[in-house]
């Protein structure tokens, strides 16, 4: 099977980006306009049920990302490759590293969701659980996670990006996997060159939740805190967040 996807860049330094729970191949924002598109290749991948592959059936799983992740990189030829996930895209990211170490040289996390279980309680279940058959919900996350700084035009953009870009059995497979799955004792202690982006008015993948995950899953790891920003970064403060990747990217 060919798997549908965007690619931008000729350089020789290749990367795959892994989008979020919200987003698309399409959805990273301006922030692709800074990118050094003559030192990098760079490699969009849309989940089953997302985006170019919208009405592509799976199982809807980061083990079925981690698969297709895999099956692209042998499509387009790159046998190393570096990674960069977004939120849940982090996480399948890491799956990605445990089932095929050798494969990865840098593995960069943005906002990303631990190895480890995440679990939704209380009012916030019922809000992420919601969030497939209502896009106010979807809204209200959107509101939450960008620190209730975000203006309603972009807002509802996105809201109205999720809800087309993603089919709702999809959407709500991949919550259940992501907010429950642990596979941290996979990667646990790998040396590999890891960088964790969050931005500091995330207040739920925070500072605090990369040093007590990521940081400990990865001894060589290192977190930068980004100003003026909150869970998108690309969208955000594109220009800076550009640098900043390319910068830990670059050998």
């Amino acid at each position: 099977m060919t798997v549908d996807h965007r690619t931008i860049g000729t350089g020789s330094q290749r990367v795959i980006m892994l989008h979020d729970w919200f987003g698309t191949s399409a959805d990273w924002g301006s922030f692709l306009d800074y990118l050094d598109t003559d030192t990098f290749s760079y490699a969009f991948l849309d989940y089953r049920g997302y985006g170019l592959r919208r009405e592509v059936a799976g199982e809807y799983t980061l083990a079925e990302i981690a698969r297709d992740v895999l099956a692209l990189a042998d499509q387009l030829g790159w046998e190393e490759f570096s990674l960069v996930g977004h939120s849940m895209g982090g996480k399948a990211a890491q799956l990605v590293l445990a089932e095929a170490p050798g494969r990865v040289r840098r593995l960069v996390g943005v906002a990303p969701v631990p190895a480890s279980a995440f679990p939704l309680d209380g009012d916030a279940h019922d809000l992420f659980h919601g969030a497939a058959e209502r896009p106010a919900n979807r809204r209200a996350i959107l509101d939450l996670v960008t620190g209730n700084r975000a203006n309603a035009v972009w807002l509802d953009q996105m809201t109205e990006r999720s809800v087309t870009g993603s089919r709702k059995e999809a959407f709500a497979s991949y919550l259940t996997d992501w907010s429950t799955s642990d596979f941290a004792a996979k990667v646990a202690g790998s040396r590999l060159p890891v960088k964790v982006f969050v931005g500091e008015h995330d207040p739920s993948l925070s500072a605090p939740v990369m040093r007590a995950t990521w940081l400990t899953h990865y001894p060589d790891a290192e977190l930068e805190v980004l100003s003026n920003s909150g869970h998108y970064p690309m969208y955000e403060i594109p220009v800076a967040f550009a640098t900043a990747l390319e910068s830990f990217l670059r050998d």
